[in-house]
């Protein structure tokens, strides 16, 4: 947990703002790797400080910093302060308009007290995977990998709100590459960055990470034996770690708040989505429910409060296909005068929070996937992504995998590499023809997504059961 001498600093701050918080957060990632049964160096990244913020009338002031005696401090709220102060007259937010923190709290990631393995076990573990992917001579690539990020939160007000959070993330990878006759097939255990859970141990074992290596390698030697994926319109079963970034790209992006208010335009591009939407606004077919469950504590982004003092709980953004409610947090609900959730996240201590997805996934329905795959005549199954691209309104989208597999007939038939497909957010959800029931479902997450300026690289969760989209262009690379 955080060191109380921080909080016993943040006791003594004073400030003539009307409001003021404090955020720290200590930080540390490790890395194990093991490549083709050679162990790399150990890297440990090490990262603390704190984010004070002042209200000052209408205005808002940030200043950062890693000096976190009281002096320091007490020099960062100064400085926040006098921002607010300078800003008050030009503000485009009234703060005094915005919701303020009421509630003291904590959380825990599951298990994050539980010990670990050693370095030495680690390496161990991993090296049995990576050995285990050596299964041909066509096999030109090993890589076995384990991240843990210890990540400790203090959050703190003038009004005497104190919230203590302390997250534990383990994401094991897994990937292998295979080559012949001038083609190389790469197939990894969920994508490079897709197997991101909060616990212990139990998040390897939820991927299936032991006694992955000989499968993920034969996964790799069947692509590279396989066909091109053939082109025309197909049926398409996305399985949950596809589904991950189609969630992702195409919903989550597009609801978050800020983004439909403009904020993004000039950087990482805005939105098809406009306020006067949501309560009627057909995103989906009827079976389409889209939540955002900060409350699901395995995934990647749980917590209990958002990084602006918010309670966070879990609300429905999409609601049999009907869009009803966005990603903002306390802030931009102020300026779009309307509800939001609480995702106000920041990637670290030096960055103020922005709207950002969290655990944002798809609620099950009723279809096991034997039932699925028996409904379609004319189909194809697609596993993990690999490449993406949407446009700046986060619209019209391309999205490609590494695993393809024909459906024909209802029976799944021919392996096939290079598979992607195209479409359009606002069509391609209404094309949604089934959804599986909970036994079909898969929780992912990613360390990767990227946000704001400056940038922010923040951790995100999506959990989805295995979907079928009716009618949709496929295609095969080059």
């Amino acid at each position: 947990m955080i060191d109380e001498r921080w909080a016993r600093a943040a006791h003594t701050l004073k400030s003539r703002a009307a409001f003021w918080s404090l955020r720290i957060v200590d930080e540390q990632i490790d890395d194990h790797e093991i490549r083709n049964d050679i162990a790399q160096p150990l890297r440990t990244v090490r990262d603390r400080g704190a984010m004070l913020i002042a209200w000052v009338g209408a205005g808002a002031g940030y200043a950062a910093t890693a000096n976190l005696s009281a002096a320091g401090l007490q020099a960062a709220l100064d400085m926040a302060t006098a921002r607010a102060e300078a800003s008050a007259a030009l503000s485009l937010i009234d703060h005094r308009e915005v919701a303020r923190p009421t509630a003291s709290g904590e959380y825990i990631s599951p298990n994050a007290q539980r010990a670990l393995p050693s370095r030495a076990e680690w390496l161990e573990l991993l090296g049995a995977e990576c050995a285990g992917a050596n299964l041909d001579e066509k096999i030109v690539e090993r890589l076995a990998a384990v991240q843990i990020t210890h990540t400790d939160q203090l959050y703190m007000t003038g009004d005497g709100v104190r919230i203590d959070q302390q997250f534990r993330f383990v994401m094991p990878q897994l990937s292998v590459a295979a080559h012949a006759n001038g083609d190389t097939q790469v197939r990894t255990l969920g994508g490079n960055y897709g197997t991101l859970g909060q616990g212990g141990m139990e998040v390897l074992t939820r991927f299936g990470f032991e006694e992955s290596g000989a499968r993920v390698a034969n996964e790799a030697l069947q692509l590279l034996a396989a066909p091109n994926c053939p082109s025309g319109k197909r049926d398409l079963l996305l399985m949950p770690d596809q589904m991950m970034l189609q969630i992702h790209e195409s919903i989550g992006h597009p609801l978050e708040l800020d983004r439909i208010l403009g904020d993004e335009r000039n950087f990482a591009g805005w939105s098809f989505v406009k306020q006067d939407m949501f309560g009627s606004y057909r995103y989906g077919s009827e079976l389409l429910n889209v939540t955002f469950d900060p409350e699901l504590r395995e995934e990647a982004a749980a917590y209990a409060f958002d990084d602006d003092g918010t309670e966070a709980h879990k609300q429905y953004l999409i609601r049999n296909g009907v869009l009803e409610r966005p990603l903002g947090g306390a802030l931009s609900q102020q300026r779009a005068r309307m509800p939001g959730v609480a995702n106000s996240r920041a990637s670290n201590w030096n960055r103020p929070p922005i709207d950002r997805m969290a655990n944002l996934n798809i609620e099950p329905g009723e279809s096991s996937l034997e039932e699925m795959i028996g409904n379609i005549e004319h189909g194809i199954l697609m596993r993990t992504n690999t490449s993406w691209s949407i446009d700046d309104h986060r619209n019209k989208f391309q999205f490609g995998c590494e695993f393809g597999q024909l459906i024909e007939n209802g029976r799944l038939t021919q392996v096939v590499k290079q598979p992607n497909y195209r479409g359009i957010s606002a069509n391609f959800w209404r094309s949604l023809s089934a959804v599986g029931n909970a036994a079909t479902r898969e929780v992912y997450g990613t360390s990767m997504c990227g946000k704001g300026e400056p940038a922010q690289i923040i951790r995100v969760g999506h959990a989805s059961p295995a979907c079928v989209f009716s009618n949709i262009d496929v295609f095969g690379g080059a």
